[in-house]
C-alpha cells in the first residue's frame, strides 16, 4: 500500500505496549508526538500488548498482539500447550494482515532486541520477527527507533533478533553498545545512527530549588529476579536486592529522612508491599505513577533519587534530580555515563547496603554541580533527537518531506 495526495499514509506502532510498563508507554507517547507534529495528516494505530489500555490512554485504535489470551501464562496442561502452538501459527497470518493495512510500521524505543530480563524465543522476539518479516515481504517499511540491543547467547532468540534487525527498513539504537551488539550478533550497522532515548523527548515538568535541609529520597523499585541467563540463581538475587534495598531504607528512615517509593511497572508492587512492611514508618510512602510523566513529577519534588528501572533512570536524568543507578543491564551504566553521572552505579544483582550509602552520601555531596550537568546534557540530547525525527522523516515518509522550519527542541 503506498500513499497518495487523496490517501492519508498509514501508521502503525508496535510492541508490548499498553502493558503496564510505564516506560514502553513513554516511549509511545514520545512518538506519537512527532507524528502528530510533523505528520499530522497521518492515521496511526497499534497492534500491542494492552489495545484497551492504548486506546483509553493514547487515543487510537489497537489490536491484541496475540491470537492467544493466555500467551504469557505458563502452560501445563495439553490444551493450554495445543492453545499456544495453534497460536503461533495464527499469528503469522494475523501479524502480515496488520502490515499490510499499514505504509510504515514504527517500534517505538523499547529494549527490544535484548534479553536483559527473563525472555522466551517464541514470546516477544518470535512476534518481532513475523513483524518485520511481513514488512519485508508486503513492502511496508518498518523501523526499529531508538531500540536498545544486547548480545544473546541463547541460539533461538540470538537468531530471531538478528533476522529481526536485517529485515527492518531503518534502525536506530538508544546507545553505541546496542549497535555494537546487533553488529556482533550478524547485523550490517554501516548506516545506523545513535540517539537519546525517546523519552528525552518527553516535556519535563518546571523544576523547583532544592530545599536547604536533606528533603525526599525517591526509590524506584523493581520486581528483580536477575536476567535471561540467571534463572537458576533467580530467587536468591531477588532476596540480596531486597534485603539490601530495606537495610538503605531503613538508614535513611532513623535519618529522619521521607523515602518515596515508585513503580516503574504493574509488577513491582509487590516490592513496595514488602518494603512498606518490612519499614513501618510514616516517612516511607508509596506513590502509584501511571505515567512518566507521574515519575518526573515526584522526582522533581525530591532531593536524590534512587532507582533501578532503566527509565526511571531517565525521568530522574530529564528532570536534572541527581540519581543514583543501581544496574541491572549495562545499558544503565551507559546511560549514566552519557549523562556525567557513571561514577554513580551499583550493581542490583549484588547489592550492598553499606557501600549503597557511602554512594548515595557521594551523590548529595556532589548534588548541586550534578544538577548542572544535566542541564547541559539534557539540552543536548534534546537536539539530537530533533536530529533523529528528522532522519526518521527522510527514512519513512520521504513522499511528504518538504522544507519547512527545523523543529523545535522537545
Amino acid at each position: 500500500m503506498t500513499a497518495t495526495d487523496e490517501t492519508p499514509v498509514r501508521v502503525g506502532v508496535f510492541g508490548l505496549l499498553g502493558s503496564g510498563n510505564l516506560g514502553n508507554d513513554g516511549s509511545l507517547e514520545a512518538i506519537l508526538g512527532y507524528l502528530r507534529a510533523e505528520h499530522s495528516e497521518a492515521v496511526v494505530d497499534a497492534l500491542c500488548g494492552g489495545p484497551g489500555a492504548v486506546t483509553a490512554k493514547f487515543g487510537i485504535p489497537a489490536t491484541r498482539l496475540h491470537w492467544n489470551r493466555a500467551e504469557y501464562r505458563t502452560a501445563s496442561r495439553a490444551g493450554a500447550i495445543a492453545a499456544k502452538g495453534l497460536g503461533k501459527l495464527v499469528d503469522v497470518f494475523r501479524t502480515a494482515a496488520w502490515v499490510r493495512r499499514h505504509d510504515v510500521v514504527i517500534v517505538p524505543g523499547m529494549g527490544v532486541l535484548e534479553a536483559t530480563l527473563p525472555l522466551r524465543p517464541w514470546g516477544f522476539p518470535y512476534s518481532l520477527f513475523l513483524l518485520c518479516a511481513s514488512g519485508r515481504l508486503l513492502r511496508t517499511r518498518v523501523a526499529l527507533v531508538s531500540v536498545g540491543a544486547a548480545e544473546i547467547r541463547n541460539r533461538p532468540t540470538r537468531a530471531l533478533v538478528r533476522w529481526s534487525g536485517r529485515l527492518a527498513a531503518y534502525r536506530s539504537y538508544r546507545d553505541a553498545q546496542s549497535r555494537d551488539a546487533m553488529r556482533a550478533m550478524g547485523v550490517d550497522t554501516a548506516r545506523d545512527e545513535v540517539y537519546p532515548d525517546l523519552a528525552f523527548a518527553l516535556p519535563a515538568p518546571e523544576t523547583s530549588a532544592p530545599s536547604g535541609s536533606p528533603g525526599t529520597v525517591c526509590l524506584g523499585v523493581m520486581d528483580f529476579h536477575g536476567g535471561n541467563d540467571d534463572r537458576a540463581r533467580a530467587e536468591e538475587i531477588y532476596r540480596r536486592y531486597l534485603d539490601g534495598t530495606i537495610r538503605f531504607v531503613r538508614t535513611l528512615v532513623e535519618e529522619g529522612r521521607p523515602v518515596r517509593l515508585l513503580t516503574g511497572d504493574d509488577c513491582d508492587a509487590s516490592v513496595v508491599a514488602a518494603i512498606l512492611d518490612a519499614v513501618d514508618s510514616p516517612l516511607v510512602t508509596a506513590a502509584e505513577p501511571a505515567s512518566l510523566a507521574d515519575l518526573m513529577n515526584e522526582m522533581t519534588a525530591a532531593d536524590t533519587v534512587v532507582a533501578v528501572r532503566y527509565h526511571n533512570l531517565i525521568c530522574a536524568l530529564k528532570t536534572g534530580t541527581p540519581v543514583l543507578a543501581l544496574c541491572y543491564a549495562a545499558k544503565s551504566e551507559a546511560l549514566m555515563d552519557r549523562m556525567g553521572l557513571g561514577a554513580y552505579c551499583h550493581p542490583a544483582r549484588e547489592v550492598d547496603a553499606d557501600r549503597l550509602l557511602e554512594q548515595f552520601r557521594e551523590l548529595e555531596k556532589h548534588a548541586a554541580e550534578l544538577r548542572q550537568t544535566l542541564a547541559e546534557r539534557n539540552r543536548a540530547a534534546a537536539q539530537q533527537l530533533v536530529h533523529q525525527f528528522t532522519a526518521l522523516t527522510t527514512s519513512l515518509f520521504p513522499s511528504n518531506v518538504h522544507p519547512h522550519a527545523p523543529r523545535k527542541a522537545p
